[in-house]
């Protein structure tokens, strides 16, 4: 299984992931074939050069358009993408990505998302970025990407509506869940439509993967930092696995993962299942609790919290603040986790995640997203397993499994 992991250096945009797909081995053919699909091929052209930053040597891609429309409405956007020629999953991708970022914008201007005019996004060197990078991840066939925690710059940038505070209100509009960290650098570092295709692409956020490694390409950005201005794109084949039975491998995603542990002995039950809840809300992968008994025969339970590396220091300090517990022990391991690719699929109870899960015998699943199921059956009054299966039969059609 391919396995990407963009390492987000100086931040992200949507050239500095096209510069990376072609530094990384995406024949530059191959791309603009694909974005001769789009009915307004005619209007831009490429521009690829290798480019020097802070002595890193990058591959530099810019759209050069001849548009004279670069602001335009969600249904401008799905039209453009519906009517190209492109393969399905890309334009279910593209689309999705429009879509987010029309209903941030919307919520950020108190609007309705159809009348939202989208400035920077909406021209046609943005619609390129997304398209072209859907598809070059699609043409590389990569299976599965993570991306790094990504570098957040201060200051102000001149957006349509005047001056706007860094980060962008749009870009972190799209960033929610997702591990950011602060920079000292005051400009933008990763763009709306960079957030935007990240969040679209990761299957997983943190440190680099256990991985054999094939590929590394450099994508650059704009401006000159006083850091290299590039974005790192590495291709490889994920660690771990089985084989199917015709002999064609069949890894999983192995990753880093942190383990905190604590036992409690002083705790009202309603206080634990407080911290339980807290926890997750707060991005902890899982969180259980076991009964046990310590020292003095004294009843006691033990909670155990699944976490990223980037998050541990965070929600160790949400297990003190929230429980009597007088010390946490934290262990960094190995986590095997099958492949999962996450998306949306509409049934007559609303939009619901589901995710296709791939065993190591090759087979596959649909499970839909628990807390999409359980709001859609309460607001429509029905059963949690109606809405479920729903959900999960609408998956197996979206992703070709026998129903």
């Amino acid at each position: 299984m391919t396995l990407a992991y963009i390492d987000c250096i100086a931040g992200a945009s949507g050239d500095m992931l096209l510069g990376a797909l072609i530094d990384a081995g995406l024949p530059r053919a191959t791309l603009e074939a694909s974005l001769a699909q789009l009915p307004n091929a005619s209007h831009f052209h490429l521009h690829v050069k290798k480019v020097s930053k802070n002595g890193f040597g990058a591959t530099k891609v810019d759209v050069h358009a001849h548009d004279h429309a670069p602001e335009r409405k969600l249904a401008d956007l799905l039209e453009v993408v519906a009517t190209s020629s492109l393969s399905d999953r890309v334009k279910e991708r593209a689309s999705r990505v429009f879509r987010r970022v029309c209903e941030v914008e919307a919520g950020i201007h108190g609007m309705p998302v159809d009348e939202v005019h989208l400035h920077e996004v909406g021209g046609i060197d943005a619609i390129v970025d997304v398209v072209g990078v859907l598809a070059g991840f699609e043409a590389l066939g990569v299976d599965q990407v993570v991306v790094s925690p990504l570098p957040m710059g201060r200051g102000f940038v001149t957006g349509a509506h005047g001056q706007i505070p860094l980060p962008a209100p749009a870009t972190l509009g799209l960033l929610r869940g997702v591990p950011l960290v602060g920079s000292t650098i005051d400009k933008e570092l990763v763009t709306p439509t960079g957030a935007a295709l990240l969040t679209e692409l990761a299957t997983a956020w943190g440190p680099l993967p256990a991985m054999t490694l094939r590929e590394v390409g450099y994508g650059a950005g704009t401006r000159d930092l006083p850091i290299p201005n590039v974005l790192r794109l590495m291709l490889g084949d994920a660690a771990g696995g089985g084989v199917h039975a015709d002999g064609v491998r069949a890894p999983w995603i192995s990753e880093t993962v942190t383990v905190l542990e604590t036992n409690l002995d002083n705790e009202r039950g309603e206080s634990v299942g407080h911290v339980t809840r807290r926890l997750m809300a707060e991005g902890a992968l899982d969180v259980t609790i076991t009964a046990a008994q310590m020292k003095k025969d004294r009843p006691a339970q033990i909670l155990k919290v699944l976490a990223r590396p980037e998050d541990a220091d965070r929600l160790e300090r949400l297990v003190f603040e929230e429980t009597n517990t007088l010390g946490v022990r934290r262990t960094d391991t190995r986590r095997d986790a099958l492949p999962r690719e996450l998306d949306a699929v509409d049934t007559k109870y609303g939009r619901i995640r589901v995710k296709l899960i791939t065993r190591p015998d090759g087979s596959r699943r649909v499970a839909a997203e628990y807390d999409d199921c359980a709001a859609a059956a309460e607001a429509h009054g029905v059963p949690l397993a109606t809405v479920t299966h729903a959900a999960e039969h609408a998956g197996q059609h979206r992703f070709g499994l026998p129903h």
